[in-house]
């Protein structure tokens, strides 16, 4: 019994599609030669959704429970349907398909980290044992389906499973830094007191160099001061990325007018695609890795601004980039302690 390598084996609704834009997949937990079986520990969900779902259940932890087993009900996997959105798991391999257990380097029993997203995992939810807001972490019993050609990780030795699986879920945010800030850039970060924008800041002060400046705009004093303690900015900016005009009027003072080379968002709110699109020079590139992006939005809001910008979609998926992560943590032992403070 082997299905197809990407999953539309497993489409209910909307036949035809890939599992991520179907409407609703098969979720039964027999497994197909050629796919995987893990016993699901922790679930990473995404920001944007996490935000929307806490924001919909008033912060009450049963509510926000409730609505997690209905999307999951309703969709067979964890895609909400207002952000449409996931997240990513960790879990212990319990069953590996003979069509591809002599061709992965998994064994039954490791544990590992999936690095595709919720939006298109087959999932079970039996319980929900522990919702830790503040970190977008769920931990659950249950079990999820990686298909053929679905991405993961083992989880590293050298640090805790809960850090690991918080530097995973936005692994492609610094890998992607990594690959587009070059040598002598001026790099705006927007949401930089988070954690994907706290990984990136690490990377693009260390890709600019010291011919390049890196700013890091973030909303709450707090996250402003987190920044200023790492020492990962050249300038710090305190704004509200809605606001687009107020944010270019910062930039333009903070540059003496040049604006930027290249911008990050890393934002879990809406409607802050033109306030990266002003802030960014004309031929200057935007990279929105944040899920709560409008992509019709950036491209006509730069379209009515008259702004020659590239714009890059997050892809949650670049190669290496889980390595890539990783090892932001470990080169920089002030960041690694401050997500075992909020991770552990």
């Amino acid at each position: 019994m082997k299905g197809s390598k990407y999953g539309t084996h497993r489409v209910i609704k909307n036949k035809g599609d890939l599992p991520q834009p179907a409407e609703k997949i098969d979720n039964s937990m027999e497994i197909y030669d050629n796919e995987i079986l893990i016993d699901v520990k922790t679930l990473n969900i995404d920001s944007a959704s996490f935000t929307q779902i806490k924001k919909e259940a008033e912060g009450d932890k049963e509510k926000i429970a409730e609505i997690m087993q209905r999307i999951v009900k309703n969709r067979g996997k964890h895609h909400n349907p207002v952000t449409g959105s996931g997240g990513m798991l960790v879990g212990v391999v319990e069953e590996i398909g003979e069509d591809i257990a002599d061709d992965i380097d998994l064994e039954v029993g490791d544990e590992i980290a999936t690095l595709v997203s919720l939006s298109l995992t087959p999932l079970v939810i039996d319980e929900i044992l522990e919702i830790r807001e503040d970190t977008d972490q769920v931990d659950i019993k249950g079990k999820a389906i990686l298909f053929e050609s679905g991405i993961y990780a083992k989880l590293p030795d050298d640090m805790s499973r809960n850090l690991a699986l918080a530097i995973l879920d936005v692994a492609g945010a610094p890998a992607q830094t990594a690959k587009l800030v070059n040598p002598g850039d001026s790099v705006l970060i927007i949401g930089a007191g988070g954690k994907s924008g706290t990984l990136c800041l690490h990377e693009a002060q260390k890709r600019a160099g010291i011919s390049g400046e890196v700013i890091a705009l973030e909303y709450s004093e707090e996250g402003c001061e987190r920044v200023r303690k790492l020492g990962l900015a050249d300038k710090i900016i305190q704004g509200d990325a809605t606001k687009p005009t107020e944010v270019l009027t910062k930039i333009e003072e903070a540059t003496d007018g040049e604006l930027v080379d290249l911008t990050i968002n890393c934002v879990n709110i809406p409607n802050t695609e033109l306030s990266c699109v002003l802030a960014t020079k004309d031929s200057g590139k935007v990279y929105f890795f944040s899920m709560a992006t409008s992509f019709t939005a950036a491209a006509l809001g730069a379209e009515g601004v008259g702004k020659d910008t590239e714009m890059v979609i997050g892809n949650g998926y670049t190669k290496n980039h889980a390595e890539i992560a990783l090892q932001v943590v470990r080169e920089n032992k002030d960041i690694k302690e401050l997500f075992e403070k909020i991770y552990l």
